[in-house]
């Protein structure tokens, strides 16, 4: 990447970098810490490898990735004394120019471990919010991704960050002045007043999307919503099935902003495939809230896939983060149909007892309609996906025997745009006999608009 390309990367990303990649990679130390007594379904090890994966996400060097035993967590530093004076030697002898710690800091803890160090120091929070700033494309995204980041950086604006001081006067929001207690709540109160602009714009984004979600609403198609955690292989999902060209690379956090597609099913039937962001666990709070808008097609959505990738061992618990998320959401499958789709069976090797094996040991996270074995990368599984979609689709939809006489024209292209036509009777001098299948989201127009001339329903 030349050094202008890091200049767009950076100002398109929305909030000021908090890592300059313009020149060589900046060299990383990371740590993560294995604190007794604290609870996680993840493992250790699976701990380690995903935040290896969100480090690599966005091109550091990694020098050396180590786990620290931590028996209790220090309010000055986080880990213990003697780990600090680890860090610091490795840092003086790798030439290490940050560091990258897979907990949530506190300012103190932070800046205290800057000053024992001697590099820069970032917590999970901040490196995740600086994947998101680097993915974010569309003009909603960046606001949310900004948003976050300044949320974020209101309450760290201590003297000891160095690294924000050095990115004064190279450009973007401005809003970083000089050293000194004066200038800090200076840019406290810029910021502050950068963050009400945003909320205003994002509220603006918030109506108009409200607008365009009341038009679908006035539309035939149910909306499909994919989720699962990051790099389980949604995008590739939406991609084989829609035959889009969502970007889908072996990364964490490849798609950030929702992308909708028509998709037909195997009796005829349209939907709307919703991609959306991937979710991964101790996602902050701040982006949870800032992606709520992006996540809305799955409040809305009539069927949920679940995708997971089931070639990780963690997978289980990457379901469990999913299903907690979908949780604070409100989304739950008690009142939406949610579909397993058992991604990369590939990966396990068709065929062979151990693949088979490791399929037969997995259950599914929760209440599920049903559960597909598929590879978005083969095609297996999915003539199978869509069946299986119809027939949520169909468990929710009421059916009905209603008559429309031959002068209402405008009738039948209505049931034609927003009901499924199952059959139609023979027709006689009075019109036609039809059995359609409505959708919930039909049903009050349907009654209103055919009110006295539905024969008969299946309820």
């Amino acid at each position: 990447m030349s050094d202008h390309e890091g200049d767009e990367a950076g100002h398109k990303g929305g909030p000021k970098a908090f890592i300059d990649r313009r020149q060589l990679a900046t060299r990383v130390g990371l740590v993560c810490p294995d604190v007794r007594g604290s609870f996680s379904q993840h493992s250790i090890e699976a701990r380690k490898s995903e935040f290896e994966g969100l480090a690599g996400a966005i091109e550091l060097d990694i020098v050396f990735s180590e786990v620290f035993k931590v028996r209790e967590v220090k309010p000055a530093t986080f880990i213990g004394g003697g780990h600090v004076e680890t860090l610091a030697q490795r840092v003086k002898d790798e030439d290490i120019d940050l560091l990258i710690i897979d907990a949530a800091l506190t300012a103190i803890q932070q800046r205290n471990l800057e000053k024992e160090t001697g590099a820069k120091v970032l917590d999970r929070t901040a490196l995740i919010l600086e994947i998101f700033g680097e993915r974010a494309a569309t003009r909603e995204g960046v606001l949310q991704v900004e948003l976050a980041h300044l949320n974020y950086q209101k309450g760290r604006l201590v003297r000891s960050w160095t690294h924000l001081e050095r990115q004064r006067g190279s450009g973007g929001y401005g809003f970083m002045g000089g050293p000194g207690e004066t200038q800090i709540e200076s840019d406290r109160r810029q910021i502050t007043d950068r963050i009400v602009l945003l909320e205003e714009r994002l509220e603006k984004v918030k109506k108009t999307r409200a607008q365009q979600r009341r038009q679908r609403d006035d539309t035939p198609f149910p909306i499909v919503a994919l989720v699962g955690y990051t790099n389980a292989g949604k995008s590739s999902l939406f991609n084989t099935l829609t035959g889009a060209g969502v970007f889908a690379e072996d990364l964490l956090f490849a798609t950030l902003d929702t992308t909708v597609r028509k998709l037909e099913l195997p009796h005829g039937r349209e939907v709307m495939l919703s991609d959306t962001v991937g979710f991964v666990a101790d996602l902050p709070t701040d982006l949870v809230a800032a992606f709520r808008a992006t996540l809305e097609e799955v409040v809305d959505a009539d069927v949920v896939l679940h995708v997971r990738d089931i070639s990780n061992p963690d997978h289980l618990a990457q379901a469990q983060d999913v299903l907690k998320v979908l949780g604070d959401l409100g989304v739950s499958s008690e009142t939406t149909p949610v579909i397993e789709v058992w991604n990369k069976i590939d990966l396990l090797t068709a065929g062979s007892e151990d693949g088979e094996d490791v399929l037969a040991s997995v259950t599914p996270a929760g209440r599920v309609a049903a559960v597909i074995r598929a590879s978005a990368k083969t095609g297996d599984g999915l003539a199978a996906l869509k069946l299986a979609i119809e027939a949520a689709l169909s468990e929710k939809s009421r059916t009905y025997h209603v008559h429309v006489p031959h002068s209402a024209g405008s009738d039948i292209g209505w049931l034609h745009s927003h009901a499924e036509i199952i059959s139609r009777d023979e027709p006689t001098e009075q019109g036609s006999g039809f059995v359609v299948r409505v959708d919930p989201r039909h049903k009050t127009a349907f009654l209103e608009r055919f009110n006295g001339r539905i024969e008969s329903s299946d309820a």
